[in-house]
């Protein structure tokens, strides 16, 4: 029996919410239960849960009390807001959030719940927060508060790099910066192509040239 007839783009958008669940387990490890509610049918709530092993749940379960509480608390609400609260499991302290996921005309068609189980060692949590664990070692990210910041910094990053390379000759030190600047995807931001040329001495055009040949390159 359905609670809720969802519309398309309401079950769009709780599929979107599955890679968000993959990228939360990722970034907090093993210590963190991830669940996925749709309100579609509470029989059967449950479509995507990471770490179920927890509580024993798998796709498909219904929907716990606990969370029908909490969306009643949150439906109470005049903003609907993510709730954070302590609770138990056999015994067992965990930390839990339960979000709520809005679909077409704000109604609330999800839950997206966490729950920290308290009893996982420090040094498993630890381990999840290294950098031997990274997927993507030794990767830098530049903290701006404006577009222009943001272009500098890696105009600068990129023209450093360039310049200490001995095996780039001069004629295409331009060329590999706006390499460099293109695979970063920073002539996505307004005005990039400008900056760059301003700082390189060179035309827009040129720029525009080299975007162009990288774009055809890409295509093949």
């Amino acid at each position: 029996m359905n609670y809720l007839t969802l519309t398309e783009t309401d079950k769009a958008i709780l599929e979107s919410y599955k890679t968000v669940l993959d990228g939360l387990a990722e970034y907090l490890g093993d210590g963190y239960e991830l669940i996925l509610h749709s309100l579609e049918n509470l029989e059967h709530s449950v479509i995507k849960i990471i770490n179920g092993h927890y509580t024993g749940r798998v796709e498909g379960a219904p929907i716990t009390d606990l969370a029908l509480k909490m969306l009643d608390n949150i439906r109470q609400k005049k903003e609907p807001a993510a709730l954070c609260y302590f609770n138990k499991k056999n015994g067992n302290t965990l930390k839990s959030a339960t979000i709520p996921i809005l679909g077409e005309k704000k109604r609330i068609i999800g839950l997206l719940c966490i729950n920290f189980h308290t009893e996982v060692s420090f040094a498993s949590i630890l381990a999840s927060f290294t950098p031997a664990n990274s997927i993507v070692p030794g990767v830098t990210e530049t903290f701006s508060d404006n577009v222009d910041d943001l272009i500098t910094s890696a105009l600068d990053e990129a023209k450093n790099k360039v310049y200490a390379n001995p095996l780039i000759s001069t004629t295409n030190k331009n060329k590999e910066i706006i390499h460099l600047l293109y695979e970063k995807g920073i002539f996505n931001m307004k005005d990039a192509v400008i900056k760059v040329a301003e700082s390189l001495g060179i035309s827009k055009n040129t720029v525009y040239l080299h975007l162009r040949n990288l774009e055809k390159e890409n295509s093949n």
